[in-house]
């Protein structure tokens, strides 16, 4: 009898920020399915990371483990990192896909808001980042960054949202060459994959598939699949913002 092949990211451990529901949660499933062991980070989302855990460990035991920290709390940073490395022993994948979102029109932007958006989209990455170093140096490891097609393109009434992620696309540029040879740090920027959570106008949704090159709305998975090539498919790609918006950054504003 022939054992079975080995899954591709079989004994690979990844941590996911954010990744109890959402763009987070469908990427820790696919890497998942792909042999991966998964460290889920959530702030508030207790009951959804808890539930999905319990999800993937039902497919693979002993594969997943949760974490509460609250990204704003610098102190706690180091402490996601670590706690990856003390369930699973390794740590091969950061990804940073932990994320604030609201306008913030100019005349009403506050230091409190200006703080939260640059603190969880770009100060959080980095330091988290900086923390993996030693160990994803050890494991030949890869940091992925989730930015925005608005790094590219500005939102209105997002300036400070925009300013984030586009400081997130310039570190994963600076990461991949303060981390190389032995870390590669890319991104992906999604489009309209996911609308926000909340209520927003049906027109304006409209408007904005119609600027899309393909038409349509993609989906997570269409995220998670782009996850999964930069992780295992990639070896020679690093210092990358690839895309995933359905042709949004062609369409116009």
């Amino acid at each position: 009898m022939t054992s079975p092949t080995p899954l591709p990211l079989a004994g690979q451990v990844v941590l996911v920020t954010g990744g109890a529901r959402r763009l987070g949660a469908a990427i820790a499933r696919l890497l998942h399915a792909e042999g991966a062991r998964l460290l889920i980070h959530h702030r508030a989302s207790a009951a959804a990371a808890a539930a999905l855990a319990a999800e993937l460990n039902a497919a693979r035991a002993g594969s997943a483990a949760t974490h509460a920290a609250d990204l704003m709390e610098v102190a706690a940073l180091p402490g996601v990192v670590a706690a990856a490395i003390s369930a699973f022993g390794r740590l091969d994948v950061l990804v940073n896909n932990a994320s604030s979102f609201y306008p913030t029109p100019l005349g009403e932007i506050t230091a409190a808001a200006f703080d939260d958006l640059i603190g969880t989209n770009l100060r959080a990455p980095l330091l988290l980042a900086q923390s993996a170093a030693p160990e994803l140096r050890l494991r030949r490891g890869l940091v992925l960054n989730l930015i925005d097609i608005h790094a590219f393109r500005p939102l209105k009434r997002h300036s400070v949202y925009c300013a984030a992620k586009a400081g997130l696309l310039m570190l994963t540029q600076s990461l991949a060459r303060e981390l190389g040879p032995h870390v590669r740090v890319n991104g992906i920027a999604p489009g309209p994959v996911l609308w926000p959570e909340g209520e927003m106008d049906s027109d304006l949704k409209a408007r904005i598939l119609d600027r899309t090159a393909l038409k349509r709305m993609g989906t997570p998975d269409d995220v998670a699949r782009a996850a999964l090539f930069l992780v295992r498919d990639a070896p020679y790609i690093t210092g990358q913002v690839l895309p995933v918006d359905g042709g949004r950054t062609v369409g116009g504003l």
